[in-house]
């Protein structure tokens, strides 16, 4: 697919779907066709998105599936989990490429209804949505967008993972605020966010699931996985330290070997020799890599980070849209972060 690509998003109103249409805008190869909304129809995209001002004329609309299909090549669905499911059988169709942004997907179905503790109304598998780890994207008409914690965790220990270097992966994870939704809530009350840090399901939160899968993947034998996340008084972005017990002694030689080959032609991936930023990753679709080696315990810190909104969401979803389109990953969205 090489010609003006028609793009659709489904619940466009949150802060994905304004992130999608804030790069989107961007892609030389896409027309953003439809933003959909039933809370929203018919009122200007500009006047919930006002950083699209003078560069969106559109209205949201409340759309069925195959208005949707008709008008639309690709279409990102931006909607809360379990909303999902209910949504994409309507709108996978052979002529029609559909990016989930949602969980619903993303998981076993099994994984899924004991995760999210709900039925799944439509259990079928699809490929997940992480271009440097899965190659396949470039066949499928249908992909599930990672979430955003496991994004910035996996990509920090897939490199050991997959050598079979690993015993045991504990993954401490900073987000921003904007990782809760457009919707406010207690915990992203100022007051109570403000100077603060908050950290919350420490041993149950539900991307672990997702971070175990890819990881596991790639090692059978690593079952030794955890994770806890907190919210910082950040707008943007994921800080992730990973603390990796390795079975061998490594350099810091090696682990620059093993992270630079692995990441080889993956340019949305940056192997650092210094510590990552959000700051440096703000508004770009780029996952920066950095290490130091602990040699008296055995442990690889890694520190990852990224743009919750871009190469956690919005970007990595356009990332996927190129590769399923046979365009080059990068188009659209190869540009440097917002600094400072």
């Amino acid at each position: 697919m090489t010609d003006m690509i028609n793009a659709g998003i489904v619940g466009a109103s949150g802060y994905t779907g304004g992130e999608l249409m804030r790069l989107l805008l961007n892609h030389p190869n896409v027309n953003i066709e439809a933003a959909t909304s039933r809370r929203l129809s018919g009122e200007a995209v500009s006047d919930t998105h006002k950083h699209l001002r003078g560069f969106v004329d559109l209205k949201f609309e409340d759309l069925d599936p195959e208005e949707i299909k008709e008008r639309c090549d690709v279409v990102f669905v931006a909607v809360p989990h379990g909303t999902a499911m209910n949504i994409v059988p309507e709108l996978i169709d052979n002529d029609v490429k559909v990016i989930d942004l949602s969980a619903d997907y993303r998981l076993k179905t099994d994984i899924f209804e004991q995760v999210y503790g709900m039925e799944h109304a439509d259990p079928r598998d699809a490929v997940f949505g992480l271009v440097e780890l899965h190659p396949e994207i470039k066949e499928e008409s249908f992909i599930a967008n990672p979430g955003c914690y496991p994004t910035g965790a996996t990509l920090s220990a897939a490199p050991l993972a997959d050598a079979g270097l690993l015993n045991m992966a504990i993954f401490d994870s900073k987000s921003g605020i904007t990782g809760a939704g457009i919707n406010p809530t207690p915990a992203s009350h100022y007051p109570n966010m403000a100077e603060n840090v908050q950290a919350y399901k420490l041993t149950t939160h539900r991307h672990r699931a997702e971070i175990f899968q890819e990881l596991n993947r790639l090692d059978a034998n690593l079952t030794n996985v955890s994770f806890t996340p907190h919210v910082v008084p950040s707008i943007r972005g994921i800080l992730t330290t990973a603390h990796l017990f390795v079975n061998d002694d490594l350099s810091v030689e090696d682990v620059r070997g093993i992270y630079s080959d692995f990441y080889k032609n993956k340019p949305f991936v940056r192997v650092l020799d210094d510590i990552p930023s959000l700051g440096a990753v703000r508004g770009s679709n780029f996952c920066d890599i950095g290490f130091e080696v602990d040699a008296n315990n055995g442990r690889i810190v890694v520190i990852s980070a990224i743009d919750n909104l871009v190469k956690g969401a919005s970007g990595q979803a356009i990332q996927n849209m190129n590769v399923m389109c046979g365009l080059d990953e990068t188009t659209g969205i190869w540009t440097p972060a917002t600094s400072p």
